[in-house]
């Protein structure tokens, strides 16, 4: 299995979506070399939390979780953010039944 395979097995295992927005967060703020693009929005893009949270679908929080997971790998820090997610309690997770 590829770098990202891995990361997203432990992403979907239990039927879960994304972190908890704190936890989310946590990871976001981990990611090397962010920045904010001269046109606005950040590169990666943000993690979807506060107002966020509300406003995106299940399926854009996933996509937007995918942005991350492929920038940590572009960054090298597949196994530092491996570590991270492995790390996570159950409860630190959204849940697909949740919704």
């Amino acid at each position: 299995m590829d770098k990202y395979g891995e990361l997203w097995e432990v992403c979907t295992k239990n039927k879960r979506i994304v972190p908890q927005p704190q936890k989310w967060n946590q990871l976001y703020n981990l990611l090397k070399n962010t920045h904010k693009k001269p046109s606005g929005g950040f590169e990666p893009p943000a993690s979807l939390i506060l107002a966020a949270w509300w406003e995106s679908s299940l399926d854009e929080k996933q996509y937007r979780l995918c942005e991350h997971l492929r920038w940590a790998i572009t960054q090298e820090q597949d196994e530092e953010i491996a570590t991270f997610l492995k790390g996570l309690k159950e409860e630190d997770w959204v849940h697909q039944d949740e919704f």
